[in-house]
């Protein structure tokens, strides 16, 4: 009889154990979509990267076309090495376009034929210039040599900072250049086009990127500033692509534009039509695991809002978040460093889901009326299969990342109210970042017209991928009882070319068919086929992978 008894406790004790356990995991989220947010601004239709020569190149071009195609709005891009000296040759960190060189008697030579390359690739796809005027071009340079690098990944990172990060040995040619620039692109594009561009000075000036002191890049900016406005007056400029720890140097930076004299005129001011900064969040690896700071990011983001917000004359001003990462080398791979060892799989895919749903709550919260926000990822032309860079394809094969902007371009509307028991509220991120056992199951949702759309996600700072969880959704609201669903899965098993090609033994050389099977894998995967749903008779019910992200488009 004890025997029974105890087995009988025993079993009591499992039952109430994996009632308890399931009930943790269990999310039960609401989607309110008679309550409206704010209209779902595209913030994430900007992209950026290092190498502008990768631009045009069959890659680059491909990649491109994708993106283009999977917005609803034109998308901005932005690049560095716009009018760095050199002959186009690509390099990991390094790009040159060639675009200024002087002759033996000192007189500048403008060239724009590899820089229209770059901007005619974006043009032709509908995507607008984020322009970057930089860096330093040789002839102008006050340190001009060493002037190209030799980095590649794994060397020291100060080994990329050469001539062109130094300040111009004569700041009237340099104002000069960006007038030709200007004056050329509203010549080749037209004024309207080019009226709709952004342009800004320069990246990190408080950080490596700068080799002179920060007046001489306030002077740099002036100069720059004036010489664009020159050639036409309606065109937009800003700065100052601070760090995203930046926020005493963004902070003089603003009052320099407000109310320094202007290197130039001499009067009160300079141009500022939008303000820009830098956030990045900072893995680590930790017994052997990667382990991301969203945190960090969102930090980043928190105190650059709270200097913008100070000034009541930058009310409603633009503000773009120039580079917006989980961290800060694109080239840096994770041979040589493996907490990047996130990038290639569905971990990159939902901590950007995760991130980005922060960023629209600490807007609203700020009221701060952002443009944009550049993921800093793009491709590296002919290195080898998911080396681990932080890029959006690998040999012209979409990566799983990609498939969370296929979702955002779904998108559309206003942003409606939305609760779920197992998110965590953005206090506690900036407080912690997401270190609970427990995952986040979070959501952002949509409402259009005839459609709507809910993003569900199950994140988590650490890299593992080893459980599911049970989401119940109820739909309140909707102006129809019926509507038909359609559900978009990236997990291990859908929408993720890297899971089809590690289980083709993870080829360095692949073939045609292979080939042709991971580019299929890449794209975005509909789960079945669209199905009837009762929005009045309960929750809509699934599964959802850890370092999963789902999308349910809802038309009717």
């Amino acid at each position: 009889m004890k025997t029974f008894k105890k087995a009988y406790l025993l079993l009591l004790s499992l039952t109430a154990f994996i009632y308890t356990a399931n009930a943790q995991s269990k999310a039960n989220i609401e989607v309110n979509f008679d309550k409206n947010i704010a209209p779902m601004k595209p913030i994430w239709a900007w992209f950026g990267y290092d190498e502008p020569n990768y631009t045009y190149m069959k890659d680059g071009q491909k990649l491109l076309t994708e993106i283009s195609k999977l917005s609803p709005v034109p998308v901005y891009v932005r690049a560095h090495n716009l009018l760095t000296s050199g002959d186009g040759t690509p390099a990991l960190k390094w790009g040159s376009t060639n675009a200024y060189t002087e002759d033996a008697k000192g007189n500048p030579v403008y060239d724009w034929k590899i820089v229209d390359q770059i901007f005619d690739t974006y043009v032709k796809r509908g995507m607008k210039p984020l322009a970057q005027i930089g860096f330093m071009p040789e002839a102008l340079s006050t340190k001009p040599q060493p002037y190209q690098h030799k980095w590649k990944p794994g060397a020291r990172y100060d080994e990329i900072l050469t001539g062109w990060a130094y300040p111009p040995k004569d700041y009237k040619k340099w104002g000069n250049l960006v007038y030709e620039w200007v004056k050329h692109c509203v010549a080749r594009y037209g004024k309207a086009e080019v009226e709709s561009w952004y342009w800004e000075v320069w990246n990190e000036p408080d950080g490596a990127y700068w080799k002179g002191t920060q007046a001489e890049f306030f002077k740099l900016y002036d100069y720059a500033a004036d010489g664009l406005k020159r050639a036409l007056p309606t065109a937009k400029i800003g700065g100052a692509n601070v760090t995203g720890g930046g926020t005493k140097y963004l902070d003089a930076f603003i009052k320099h534009c407000l109310n320094d004299t202007n290197y130039v005129t001499g009067k009160i001011g300079s141009p500022l039509d939008a303000v820009l900064f830098h956030a990045k969040g900072s893995p680590r690896v930790v017994n052997g695991t990667v382990v991301m700071n969203v945190r960090a990011q969102l930090r980043n983001i928190d105190g650059n809002y709270k200097i913008i917000s100070k000034y009541p004359q930058l009310k409603n001003i633009p503000v773009i978040i120039g580079e917006s990462d989980p961290e800060g080398c694109a080239a840096c791979g994770m041979s040589t460093n493996p907490e990047n060892a996130y990038r290639n799989g569905t971990m990159y895919s939902s901590y950007t889901a995760a991130s980005f749903a922060r960023l629209y709550e600490l807007t609203d919260k700020y009221k701060i009326n952002l443009l944009g926000a550049v993921t800093w990822s793009f491709e590296f032309e002919n290195q080898p299969w998911f080396a681990g860079f932080r890029d959006l394809a690998t040999n012209g094969v979409d990566k799983p990342v990609l498939n969370v902007f296929r979702m955002f371009g779904q998108m559309k509307g206003n942003r409606v109210e939305v609760t779920s028991n197992r998110m965590y509220n953005l206090n506690a991120i900036l407080d912690s970042s997401i270190r609970k056992p427990q995952t986040d199951i979070g959501v952002l949702a949509t409402k259009a017209e005839k459609n709507a759309a809910v993003m569900l996600w199950n994140y988590h700072d650490e890299d593992k991928t080893d459980s599911k969880d049970v989401v119940s959704i109820l739909l309140n609201k909707l102006p129809a009882k019926m509507v038909s669903v359609t559900e978009y899965r990236i997990d291990t098993e859908n929408s993720n070319s890297y899971s089809e090609w590690k289980k083709m033994g993870s080829p360095q050389n692949p073939d045609a068919k292979q080939i042709a099977a991971l580019e299929k894998s890449g794209q975005l995967k509909m789960i079945g086929k669209p199905r009837k749903f009762d929005t009045t008779g309960g929750a809509f019910e699934m599964e959802l992978a850890r370092q999963g992200v789902a999308l349910l488009k809802l038309d009717w």
